[in-house]
């Protein structure tokens, strides 16, 4: 299997600790049958640099069959690429057998494999930050490409060929990006090199491992930097040219002194909080695609009429070609849809207000909000006032000036002899916004309300 092919491990949460004894407990019973058996991968980097495990893959000269005979639970994920999941209780192990891979030609996987040494197995990973192993027994790192020096460089380089590297897996040129922008670390010049030579074949990647890299990067610590060297390679243009678009498309000074719609993009990008939902940065992406499109130079400023909506629409379609789960393309969509709601904060009325802040999405809203004030060198301050406002309604009897309980029904306005109709949600909305405002608190007071302001016929 390829780096990419791999998928999600069992054990995600567990204490480091005991992820660590039971992947060791796994090593020694392979040892104690013959077998030469390792950490690899990207556990060993992370290790290096004093960050706690997710996962841990286990490199082995045991076949397949070897490890399955050996464990009592087992899932041959990839039995001819040498790959089984190994089971310790709840926990869960990649265990591949070394090997080497043959010619690469749908630029995925290997036409075929040989099992192989150590030093051969680490030829045909990634990345030299990503091709070392380590003992647990010994505690000492078995180096066959670099990588501790690169750690130490703080550089991203292939390992040997980068053109090789990046045509036998392509996904690989994102996950160059991904790495160098998760580490805060540079790509090498040869790696960059190769990158941008073969930026045009990530359209052969499909759309749902673009669509996990791009959910890795936006969601990670340097998000703005992932969207700039996405672009510097050549890789943003083939996967989003929406948003290369925005590059050049003039604001209106006067409220968007940064400069263009990229610039200010990528202050957006820049300015959103640790870890935002997949939803959310991917919105801060694409929250002005629908800008270009709707450029007008008028006579007293630049404008920009209907863009929420135009980029709404665009972003379905971007979201419809990443593969996006529905529930993430309808989120993206409405906090695309939304994002200048509350530009008119202070006309708006309470009860809409109120109305805004209780939808399940709220949160995502003003945090792209709070980015998007910050991204044009506005203040916060009207942040702030909804975030004040938010806080304060939750004080109120555990939201309930959010969620009022209904005061008067459909029922009731037909005892008033009022005739039932389309005309019922209307008043019984507004008796609700009433409520919001605080005008009316009692079934009474709604009755009266609806008397003075909706006379029968």
């Amino acid at each position: 299997m390829t780096d990419a092919e791999r998928g999600g491990r069992g054990g995600a949460g567990a204490p480091p600790a005991r992820l660590e004894r039971a992947a060791a407990a796994v090593v020694r019973r392979l040892r104690a049958h013959g077998h030469e058996a390792l950490f690899a991968g990207g556990c060993v980097r992370d290790r290096l640099l004093g960050v706690p495990p997710k996962d841990i893959d286990i490199a082995t000269s045991a076949t397949p069959r070897a490890v399955q005979a050996l464990f009592r639970k087992t899932i041959p994920v990839g039995e001819q690429f040498g790959v089984v999941r190994v089971h310790v209780g709840r926990l869960e192990f990649e265990v591949a057998t070394f090997r080497a891979d043959g010619p690469y030609l749908d630029g995925r996987r290997p036409a075929s494999v040989r099992f192989a040494a150590a030093a051969e197995d680490a030829q045909r990973r990634d990345f030299t930050i990503n091709g070392m192993f380590y003992d647990p027994a010994s505690g000492e790192v078995l180096d066959l490409v670099g990588g501790r020096a690169d750690l130490a460089a703080r550089v991203v380089r292939a390992i040997g060929d980068p053109a090789a590297r990046f045509g036998e897996d392509r996904l690989r040129l994102l996950r160059a990006v991904r790495f160098a922008c998760q580490l805060g670390f540079s790509l090498d010049p040869a790696t960059a090199a190769a990158a941008r030579a073969l930026a045009a074949e990530v359209r052969q990647v499909s759309a749902e491992r673009v669509h996990a890299e791009l959910t890795r990067m936006l969601t990670g610590p340097r998000p703005r930097r992932a969207v700039e060297l996405l672009d510097e390679l050549g890789l943003l243009a083939p996967l989003l040219p929406e948003v290369v678009a925005l590059k050049g498309v003039e604001q209106p000074p006067q409220f968007h002194p940064e400069g263009d719609v990229w610039t200010h993009t990528l202050l957006v990008m820049e300015n959103l909080r640790p870890e935002p939902s997949p939803a959310l940065a991917l919105a801060a992406l694409l929250h002005d695609i629908g800008k270009p499109p709707t450029f007008v130079r008028a006579p007293d400023r630049i404008r920009f009429d209907l863009h929420a909506e135009r980029g709404a629409e665009m972003a379905r379609a971007i979201c419809a070609r990443l593969r996006c789960s529905g529930a993430e393309a309808d989120r993206v969509v409405l906090l695309i849809e939304n994002h200048l709601r509350f530009l008119a904060l202070h006309d708006m009325r309470e009860s809409t207000l109120k109305r805004l802040l209780r939808e399940p999405w709220s949160e995502e809203l003003l945090e792209l909000f709070r980015a998007d004030a910050l991204g044009s060198l506005a203040s916060a301050e009207d942040y702030e006032f909804c975030r004040r406002k938010l806080e304060g309604y939750r004080r109120e009897e555990a939201e309930r000036s959010l969620r009022p309980a209904r005061l008067i029904s459909g029922h009731d306005l037909i005892a008033l002899g009022y005739r039932p109709g389309p005309a019922f949600a209307g008043m019984l909305a507004a008796v609700e916004d009433a409520q919001l405002e605080g005008e009316v608190a009692t079934r009474e007071a709604a009755l009266a309300w609806v008397r003075e302001r909706y006379p029968a016929g």
